[in-house]
């Protein structure tokens, strides 16, 4: 087979002879990507990925049914592209994959088992990867090769990365071998980027940055040339989707929030052009960027990971001075404008690695405002970034606890309730307790959904668990949370135990409705005794035999049976009996209360099992 002839694109985008001469096809490439390899790629949030190799590797696989036969495992800086690494789950060809994922193929191929997925903070991942804690069990300690998209090579062998960096320089210097792909779709990104490289202690030296502005490094990546294996040529954009639309929810949000930087202004905590905004990806993210173009604030300065289409609209306002970022992940059209306007804001951005941009010692230093969209909140300010109900995984941590945990005001912000398969607020955001705990009680100031916002700085426990559910909750979930949060407080305090008050035996039922019944809301009231179970199941038996007054007297004797085996199997337990029924008609009265006439419309489960 011929070998390729280069373009005179990658001609003008290769300045370096020797690496020119290392041009390859794809193809070619897979003698050096026996089964079992570790590899890296460069890319983050689905930009700046290679495209042509994973695809040629891919269709190798395919072509020669090799599914679950060629499996890698396979570390990026964060997501990569779905047509690549979504691809690849669903060929079966990942075995392990850190720190961070997107798409629907992935996801369901961890939370199946078949492929062990570990997701780390972003700022630590590509320091512990120089470290080797990802390479300990392999005999070299190294990655066996490094894929990366490159818009530029140097007259000195060095290259430009395109719209991220993330953790490009470390995947570089842990590989055996490096293969370059140059995009000439796309403009060379050469002067935007800020590339360091990490060093392991006791060797490493402060982050000397200061300012958004500051550079502390170079402007390409800088490699070993024997370690080059092939130069190939890539002509695909980054493939990346349109944003999510704003909605009245996301546009409360932001409105609180606006709201509350103005006060910090007032009060003398915040400059007059706030410090610098860290905001994830998202539409309550958009709605919070979008509102800033409409407040009164000039003169903003970014620092984040990712910066996204609503930051244009800032800059073309005149409202944002600087961006600093690890990745440009704009949608088509937001790339299309920024290649059309590029002098406009090439000297306004710089892109980092994320070491750098996710670092806590520089978040903590310029004081960032850290705002990011959790799975669920807890009422004591606990939050889950990463798992529903506790075990299913979405994409991973993320940089969420990088600026959480350093910020000087570390926000979260979410609807109040969420649309489950048969219910418009089947899913409350807020809960008693998250089942799975990513940032904790001592990491966030402040809580806000479209309900409102919880400034929840220097109050203990039981005075945020107030301020949480009264601010923040959904209206049909306030007497839930209000109920569960009394009953534990009252039996905490009672013994001793009252800093911060659950019901262990009930922390999760909002949590168990949902999977059993499909809706948060039908939860049944919780009675708050660790001998709960049982005082449970007496209360759903007295409540169906109160509902059976509608009925008949046979249904009222049946009900009325089961509820007599239920108080037979306190019995044996020495509860007081005449406590317990009390306990489950007052549980019964207070939902009464509540719910009215649609108390007598609720559909009951059937009669428990207590044998």
């Amino acid at each position: 087979m011929a070998s390729p002839v280069a373009s005179a694109a990658l001609k003008a985008r290769v300045r370096n002879p020797a690496m020119l001469k290392k041009l390859a096809r794809p193809d070619e490439l897979m003698h050096h990507f026996p089964n079992g390899s570790y590899i890296g790629w460069s890319g983050f949030t689905a930009v700046g990925y290679p495209k042509k190799v994973p695809a040629a590797m891919a269709d190798y696989v395919e072509q020669n049914n090799l599914q679950s036969k060629m499996k890698y495992s396979l570390f990026v800086g964060a997501s990569a592209g779905s047509e690549t690494e979504n691809r690849w789950a669903a060929l079966d060809m990942i075995n392990r994959r850190s720190p961070h994922q997107v798409g629907k193929d992935i996801a369901k191929g961890i939370n199946s088992g078949r492929i062990n997925f570990f997701d780390k903070h972003l700022s630590m991942f590509p320091s512990d990867l120089v470290y080797g804690f990802y390479t300990k069990d392999r005999p070299n300690n190294n990655l066996d090769v490094t894929v990366v998209e490159a818009t530029d090579i140097l007259e000195d062998g060095s290259f430009v990365p395109g719209a991220s960096v993330g953790a490009t320089p470390e995947l570089i210097q842990m590989a055996d071998k490096i293969i370059i792909e140059v995009n000439t779709a796309i403009p060379s990104f050469k002067g935007l980027h800020d590339i360091t490289f990490t060093d392991v202690p006791p060797h490493r030296t402060p982050y000397n940055i200061t300012a958004v502005e500051d550079r502390i490094g170079s402007t390409s990546v800088k490699v070993d040339p024997s370690k080059v294996v092939a130069i190939v040529e890539s002509d695909y954009w980054d493939a990346t989707g349109p944003n999510a639309a704003m909605d009245d929810t996301s546009r409360q949000i932001a409105g609180h929030l606006i709201e509350f930087f103005e006060h910090e202004v007032a009060q003398g905590r915040m400059p007059a052009n706030l410090l610098p905004l860290q905001s994830g990806i998202g539409n309550v993210a958009n709605a919070i960027v979008g509102g800033l173009n409409e407040s009164k604030f000039k003169n903003l300065k970014v620092w984040t990971e990712v910066i996204q289409d609503t930051f244009l609209d800032l800059f073309d306002s005149g409202k944002l001075d600087y961006a600093t970022a690890t990745s440009t992940r704009f949608s088509p059209d937001g790339f299309k404008r920024f290649y059309d306007n590029w002098d406009a804001y090439a000297d306004k951005i710089l892109l980092r690695s994320q070491a750098v941009s996710n670092a806590p010692e520089i978040i903590k230093r310029l004081g960032v405002i850290g705002m990011n969209t959790p799975v669920e909140v807890d009422i004591y300010a606990h939050a889950n970034s990463t798992c529903v109900s506790g075990t299913r995984m979405l994409n991973g941590l993320g940089g969420s606890a990088d600026f959480l945990r350093n910020a000087k005001y570390s926000i979260m912000h979410t609807p109040s309730s969420r649309p489950s398969k048969t219910d418009p607020h089947g899913v409350s955001c807020i809960v008693p307790m998250c089942t799975h705990i990513d940032q904790t009680e001592h990491d966030l100031d402040v809580i806000v959904t479209e309900q409102g916002l919880a400034d929840v700085r220097g109050l203990s426990p039981r005075e945020r668990a107030r301020v949480i559910i009264n601010k923040c909750a959904h209206p049909k979930y306030q007497p839930i949370l209000t109920h569960y949060y009394e009953k534990a407080e009252s039996e905490g305090l009672k013994k001793g135990m009252g800093h911060e008050p659950h019901l262990l035996f009930n922390a999760f039922d909002l949590h168990k409705a949902l999977a059993e019944e499909g809706s948060m809301l039908k939860v049944k009231p919780c009675l708050g005794s660790t001998h709960s179970y049982h005082h449970n199941r007496l209360y759903i038996c007295i409540r169906r035999a109160v509902l059976s007054l509608l009925d008949n007297e046979e249904m009222l004797a049946v009900e009325w049976g089961a509820v007599r085996r239920a108080l037979s199997a306190l019995d044996p337990l020495k509860k007081d009996v005449t406590l317990c029924l009390h306990q489950a008609y007052r549980s019964i009265f207070r939902e009464v209360l509540v719910a009215g006439d649609d108390f007598w419309k609720t559909n009951e489960p059937t009669e428990p099992n207590l044998n």
